[in-house]
């Protein structure tokens, strides 16, 4: 396939002419470090690393390639619009990219012709059917610019790269007709369906589909890499028939999966062309040694009716989707300002695919996380607790998905410790816990830090839903919870907290600070119950652990990273809940004093996590931008990191854990926590209201 990686990097200016079907959002100078294209889970996760489309081959968000070959020919000249090959196509000059929730939209422009390119991953959190559909539409629109007529044809493929873990694995493909509908199909031909398990892995089992639908000037083929390339770049036509060689290694003369599309003559009026992309997987996890499919497939659909329904409510998606990106970057703009919106729009589609959205037996929703390298965990809690207010933002049922089969599993018998687990196993497996000890000993746990954040999950689903009905259901495992911080978590122990790669820390300041939070949730939650004497009791114990902290933390002007290290410092984020849930357990004087320490150590990209080093989390840092609710705090911690989105030099989907100074990556990459960023939302109670009450497509 020619596989080259282009060290050339430009930083644009996103400051292109919109298209029609993106003027509700107007373009700025930022450079997202990579451009997410096709994202659905963990596995079918397709970005752009790089500025320009044309610079390097996409690829899974692991880094390893997942070709998508784009080109057009405009009046017999062809060019590159995706991929950088083949070499003697020219690329097409990219004018504009935008970022929005739902969707990524590209224009390049050459010899008077304006072509608009459209990823559209339809992820809207309160349809749940829609969400769960692995299916994203590129769509193109081409118009003349110059008053002239121009005729134009475009091409697509993708490799088999899409449907291995390492392209020296065989594959097998096959074509179909659906109705209207062209479908060319492309899989392993083991099919080792949920397998592995691991961090650094692509799926291989499974099919992708590439699906148009039929009509003049439509054509298909599965050939090599280059008999179809080659043939469309030089005549503007595909090889006569499908090459039946197979199975075969992925990257024996790369087999694709190609379509062309001529528009015929292009004038002022757009012309537009679409193709789908789709991924069934068949099954999605595996859930205490059970196979479970996907929540799409939940009802008995399969690839053949996923495919034609998506293609025939396409119209409606799309209208849905641009309407969603209006009202959601208008949100963002007002209560965070223009680059916050941006940084929250590249966010978006990164926390939902870092999940998978299946089914179990009975129908009961799984949502189910992977700690994109970082280990690889399975529905880990300190990876749900960050990614939280997204989905207590747009929709409570996805959380639940979350939190129930953490909570089903602390209750069985497997589970004998008094604390929370920290994972359900390694993705796709959620088979019981890795981390650490796992199910043999209380070694490298997090027995406060778990606590702590599925006491404030729990709280904060409450309060969104205005019952208490889930907690209800968990209660003596959840009271449990409460009286080990109430015993444990003050002062807590040498152990671990989220931020594991810090080390483990005694007396650990804002870890005591989760555990109080944690209480007075929990008393919060007694009161929601009708438990007036529990509640009483366990909101005097948070107020007077919260006076304790506030002795044994003073630092002068600010509060220390541990009770006994006089003259450090940390981010207090875990404060921003006594704030969000309303429960008065610190005086304001604690966020502002925090706030102002906080704003003489900015560095060029943020604030570092704590005195120990120049590193940070992204999460972290937008929620410790609101915990005095006033918008010149927020604005002095955000400016810098919405800076280092547009210049860190590690060009990968968002990590979330990267050095303030010089703005390259640490680790991680991907993960779902950047919902976090989706806080400041959940400040305006008619913000979250309104999110909120959509959730069940309301």
């Amino acid at each position: 396939m020619g596989r080259c990686l282009l060290l050339l990097s430009v930083c644009m200016m996103l400051s292109g002419t919109l298209p029609a079907s993106a003027r509700e959002s107007r373009p700025m100078s930022f450079r997202p470090p990579a451009v997410p294209l096709v994202t659905h889970d963990p596995y079918f996760s397709v970005w752009s690393f790089r500025d320009r489309l044309t610079d390097d081959w996409s690829r899974h968000w692991t880094g390893a390639v997942n070709a998508l070959c784009g080109l057009i020919r405009i009046d017999g000249k062809t060019y590159r619009y995706a991929g950088p090959f083949p070499v003697e196509a020219p690329a097409l000059p990219q004018t504009g990219l935008t970022v929005l929730p739902t969707r990524t939209i590209y224009t390049f422009e050459a010899d008077g012709v304006r072509l608009t390119l459209t990823f559209l991953s339809p992820l809207l959190p309160s349809d749940l059917d829609l969400l769960s559909r692995p299916v994203t539409y590129l769509t193109w629109e081409a118009q003349a610019t110059d008053g002239r007529s121009h005729a134009v044809s475009l091409y697509a493929d993708l490799s088999g790269e899409w449907v291995v873990n390492t392209p020296d694995q065989p594959v097998v493909w096959s074509r179909y007709r659906l109705g209207e509908l062209t479908a060319l199909r492309m899989g392993s031909a083991q099919q080792p369906v949920l397998e592995k398990a691991g961090d650094n892995l692509r799926i291989d089992w499974g099919y992708l589909y590439v699906a148009a639908e039929e009509g003049a000037g439509v054509r298909s083929v599965i050939a090599t890499h280059n008999d179809a390339r080659q043939r469309f770049a030089a005549e503007g036509r595909l090889p006569e028939a499908d090459d039946l060689r197979m199975p075969r290694p992925a990257q024996d003369n790369w087999p694709v999966l190609a379509f062309a599309l001529d528009l015929g003559k292009v004038e002022a009026k757009p012309v537009v062309r679409r193709l789908m992309l789709a991924y069934d997987d068949l099954f999605s996890l595996e859930y205490f040694h059970r196979k479970v499919r996907p929540y799409w497939r939940r009802k008995g659909m399969e690839a053949d009716e996923l495919l034609q329904t998506a293609h025939r409510e396409y119209e409606q998606i799309r209208a849905r989707c641009e309407q969603f990106d209006r009202e959601l970057m208008e949100d963002l703009t007002r209560i965070g300002g223009e680059g916050y919106a941006r940084l929250a729009a590249l966010a978006y589609r990164q926390c939902i695919a870092a999940h998978k959205l299946a089914a179990d037996a009975d129908g009961t929703i799984l949502f189910m996380s992977k700690e994109n390298f970082s280990n690889g965990c399975i529905n880990t809690v300190d990876v749900t607790y960050p990614s939280s207010p997204f989905f207590l933002l747009f929709n409570t049922n996805l959380l639940k998905g979350q939190l129930q089969p953490i909570l089903d599993y602390a209750r069985s018998e497997r589970w004998r410790f008094p604390f929370a687990p920290h994972d359900l196993g390694t993705y796709p497996k959620a088979n019981g816990q890795v981390y650490g000890g796992g199910e043999r000993s209380e070694e490298n746990q997090m027995p406060v830090e778990e606590c702590g954040n599925m006491l404030i999950m729990v709280a904060a689903l409450a309060k969104v839903e205005g019952n208490a009905e889930f907690a209800l259901r968990y209660w003596e495992t959840l009271s449990g919870w409460a009286n080990y911080l109430r015993e444990k978590g003050f002062d807590p122990e040498n152990q671990l907290c989220t931020d594991d790669f810090a080390g483990h820390l005694a007396r650990n300041a804002n870890l005591s600070l989760k555990a109080i939070v944690a209480l007075g949730g929990y008393a919060m939650l007694c009161e929601m119950a009708g438990k007036q004497a529990d509640a009483a009791a366990y909101r005097k114990t948070a107020q007077e652990m919260a006076a304790q902290w506030r002795q044994a933390a003073a630092d002068g002007e600010h509060y220390r990273l541990a009770f006994d290290r006089a003259g450090s410092w940390s981010q207090k984020y875990n404060l921003v809940w006594d704030r969000l849930l309303r429960l008065n357990l610190f005086p304001e004087e604690v966020a502002r004093k925090e706030m102002a320490h906080y704003r003489t150590k900015l560095n060029a990209y943020g604030l570092p996590l704590d005195n120990r080093a120049t590193y940070t989390k992204l999460d972290w840092v937008v929620w410790s931008a609101i915990l005095t609710g006033k918008r010149e705090d927020f604005d002095a911690l955000i400016a810098p990191t919405v800076r280092w989105v547009s210049e860190s030099p590690s060009r990968v989907p968002l990590t979330d854990w990267y050095d303030t100074v010089n703005g390259r990556q640490v680790g991680f990459q991907a993960r779902s926590v950047v919902g976090g960023v989706y806080i400041p939302l959940l400040q305006d109670a008619g913000v979250w209201k309104k999110w909120a009450e959509r959730r069940d497509g309301r």
